[in-house]
């Protein structure tokens, strides 16, 4: 589900887009002038969130790009194993979430933390 879409030339660094399939977040974006008769080119830098991948690409700038919805949402940590399992602190729903190694080994049981649900893909970003 795509919430909004714009041009590449409104992009900012800190923006979430969808590339390939996969949400990113742009970390730094080079917008060239328009020739005599050209267009304006944009060199976009991003990194998955999700993966944490690296793309760079270049586009027209009147180009559009999806904005990908992402919910930030707080959950309170059950256990902790191959995935980690949250109860919801809203609607006090169980789920199973990817969590990065750097993250995972930080937890125990009863913390809090921060996750995002970005277009049904949930993943936890920080320790509350």
């Amino acid at each position: 589900m795509v919430l909004k879409i714009i041009n590449a030339t409104e992009a900012k660094v800190g923006t979430n887009i969808i590339v390939d399939g996969m949400p990113c977040t742009i970390k730094k974006i080079d917008i060239s002038k328009t020739g005599k008769h050209g267009h304006a080119k944009c060199r976009i830098e991003c990194s998955g969130i999700i993966t944490d991948a690296k793309k760079v690409f270049v586009i027209p700038g009147h180009d559009r790009l999806e904005i990908p919805l992402v919910e930030k949402r707080k959950g309170q940590v059950l256990s902790v194993g191959e995935k980690v399992s949250l109860m919801d602190l809203e609607n006090f729903e169980t789920i199973e979430v990817e969590c990065p190694e750097e993250i995972k080994a930080e937890l125990a049981e009863n913390d809090n933390v921060e996750y995002w649900d970005v277009e049904g893909e949930k993943i936890i970003k920080r320790k509350v």
